[in-house]
């Protein structure tokens, strides 16, 4: 056989937007395609336009509709409908109209679409249910829920009487998008009407009900329901469960099942069942849900999977490893294999029953199965031995983690957290460290989350010593590592160090965390370094998209300031205090620095009383204050004076005589 030649790949075109549109214009009769080009030719309404328009000798509703459906600049099509409805002998049609609202809706413009209708009437149309059908229709597939109530508002004014079949789509959508009030407005007002509800129209309602946990309600309209001859099924009964487990109303469920079994005796069917039992073994009443799973069994359905892993977790969750072990007997009898989710629930519940060579024995049936363990299923034997402090065993759990292609390091990352979780964190989850460094299980993320752990339980000086080491290893510190060493500098009361940390990731383009900003900021407050601390608010709220709200409002303090008026000042304190947010160190710093730029020593002093006689500030804090306030003035002012003297060429004279008293 000859060389095979390659195959010639077929070329996929992209459509510019001239090709799209002489592909649509195809589709238009001559006198469509015309005006079409047209409007494409001068890209906006002007008086060549109009001069083509007019060489036509008759426009028809029928060519306007046609032209709009393809018009894709929602002006020119504005413009068209208008000029088209002041020609000698054109009236716009329903269908016209229709066009236009469809037009402007798929080009956006929306609120325009909903315009229509009050252009009809003025133009002496008047609008039918089928425009307002239109309207709520292209809301609804949006999403527009509010929209919709608004069409449906302006429907009423105009006296039209909606079917059914409106009236269900207008609940649809106010209660998919969470409107759940108007809805029962609209079911008010179709009751008005005298119309009789259908099965469908209760239904949304229900779902609506349920979902916002206003279960008696639901109930009524089941027994309304009833009267009106319609019984639910158990596909309405199963969608109404579903809709309730979504919420977490459990209850609510075991009374819709009553209603369903005791009241209107519909067999429930598998879908009902595992629906049910899941939520119930995932809410912590996995015995109900057991009773409901024999239930299920005794009439013959065939179970899923996922009911006995749910069974499984429930049962290991409420510390009964027994029955999940029966329950995995079971399903391995049913003819089903266990996946990995069942057999880490298994896993984690042994080990918490202290039955870890049972563990062990199920992890390699998981390999032997398979199912490629993940860390879900290494976990919890690490945690044990962790926990016991049994590292010769965890060192060969780790081995043998590694043997099966595993990513040890992340995992060891991942264990220190849940470690920490577990209330193990510092010179516990230190040790357990120490044991496998020498064995080359190390990270920049273990040593960060190590750091931070030991800053959160006040061993910081344990924190800065694995800073230290990290510096002097070959895992050098990130942007993580700064910014937890920065809150621990700062609770040491190291705030030069702090700083020096900050200058650091800043010279690395790197931004700190905003618990690092709020640290470092609180600090260079604490010790009067107002210019610093309003420096790194600046920075912070350039830096990250949500900086802390104490940080936005010192800016607006500082503005307040500017009026000088320390009432203006006090009035934003006090809306901190409502928002929730009391000022602070940083917040009284503001009030020095504003006032110190813009307003007065006294100004300052009356928001610092103000705050004491409101017990946020006590009399040590205001004397502190007010310390901080008059050295303030006088940096200010010094660094008026010594820019006055540059400003009028007197530093190099003061120089010359001797002066010692100006900066090097």
């Amino acid at each position: 056989m000859g060389p095979r030649l390659p195959q010639s790949k077929t070329p996929t075109l992209t459509l510019t937007p001239s090709h799209a549109h002489f592909a649509i214009a195809k589709t238009l009769s001559p006198i469509a395609r015309y005006i079409s080009d047209s409007f494409r030719r001068h890209r906006r309404w002007c008086p060549e336009l109009t001069s083509d328009l007019l060489r036509l000798r008759r426009v028809s509703p029928e060519l306007v509709s046609e032209v709009l459906k393809v018009e894709s600049d929602p002006n020119i099509a504005s413009k068209f409908f208008a000029w088209a409805g002041k020609q000698k002998g054109f009236r716009h049609n329903f269908a016209s109209y229709n066009a236009f609202a469809y037009c402007l809706n798929r080009l956006n413009r929306f609120r325009s679409a909903d315009q229509v209708v009050e252009l009809m009437n003025l133009q002496g149309k008047r609008p039918t249910e089928k425009q307002f059908e239109i309207l709520i229709r292209m809301h609804s597939d949006k999403g527009r829920g509010i929209r919709v109530w608004y069409v449906y508002q302006k429907m009423r004014k105009f006296g039209v009487k909606a079917r059914v079949f409106l009236y269900n789509r207008v609940m649809d959508a106010l209660v998919k998008t969470g409107h759940l009030d108007l809805a029962m407005s609209v079911y008010g007002d179709f009751r008005a009407d005298g119309l009789v509800e259908e099965s469908m129209t209760f239904m949304i309602l229900v779902k609506g009900l349920c979902r916002e946990g206003r279960v008696d309600e639901v109930f009524e309209l089941l027994v309304r329901m009833r009267g009106l001859g319609f019984k639910p099924d158990v596909f309405a009964y199963t969608a109404m469960i579903r809709v309730l487990v979504s919420v977490g109303d459990l209850e609510g469920c075991l009374r819709v099942w009553e209603e369903m079994v005791g009241r209107d005796r519909v067999e429930p069917d598998a879908m009902a069942y595992t629906t049910l039992v899941t939520a119930l073994c995932r809410g912590g009443e996995v015995e109900r849900g057991f009773g409901l799973f024999r239930e299920m069994k005794g009439r013959g359905f065939l179970i899923d999977r996922a009911v006995y892993g749910a069974l499984v977790e429930g049962f290991v969750a409420g510390g009964n490893v027994g029955s999940a072990c029966d329950v995995l007997r079971d399903l391995m009898a049913s003819g089903y294999r266990a996946d990995l989710s069942i057999y880490n629930s298994l896993i984690q519940g042994l080990c918490i029953a202290n039955q870890i060579d049972k563990a062990w024995k199920l992890f390699h049936v998981t390999v032997r199965d398979g199912l490629n363990p993940d860390f879900n299923t290494v976990n919890p034997i690490l945690l044990f031995y962790a926990d016991r402090r049994l590292m010769d065993e965890f060192s060969k759990m780790l081995e043998h983690t590694q043997k099966l292609g595993l990513p040890v390091i992340d995992y060891i990352s991942k264990f220190f957290l849940s470690f920490i979780e577990k209330g193990n964190g510092g010179k516990k989850a230190l040790q357990v460290f120490e044991d496998l460094k020498p064995k080359g299980y190390a990270s920049v993320v273990i040593y960060n989350i190590l750091i931070e752990s030991l800053h959160t339980v006040g061993e910081v000086k344990e924190a800065l010593s694995l800073f230290e080491e990290m510096k002097g290893s070959d895992f050098k510190p990130d942007s993580s590592t700064y910014s937890n060493v920065i809150l621990c500098f700062v609770q040491n009361g190291d705030i030069k160090e702090a700083c020096s940390c900050y200058n650091t990731m800043t010279e690395r383009s790197w931004v700190p965390s905003v618990s690092a900003y709020r640290s470092l900021v609180g600090g260079l407050s604490k010790i009067g370094e107002i210019d610093a601390a309003l420096m790194l608010v600046r920075n912070c709220l350039s830096n990250v998209e949500s900086g802390p709200m104490e940080f936005k409002y010192s800016l607006t303090i500082i503005h307040a300031c500017k009026s000088g008026d320390s009432e203006k000042v006090i009035e934003v304190l006090n809306e901190m205090v409502e928002q929730e947010c009391p000022p602070g160190d940083l917040s009284y710093s503001a009030v020095i620095s504003g006032m110190c730029n813009y307003g007065t020593i006294e100004e300052a002093r009356k928001v610092f009383e103000s705050m004491r006689r409101r017990s946020f500030l006590s009399e040590a804090d205001v004397i502190v204050y007010d310390e901080f306030l008059v050295e303030h003035m006088k940096k200010k002012t010094a660094g008026l004076i010594l820019s006055g003297l540059k400003f009028f060429g007197l530093e190099s004279k003061l120089r010359s005589k001797g002066s010692t008293l100006l900066p090097a």
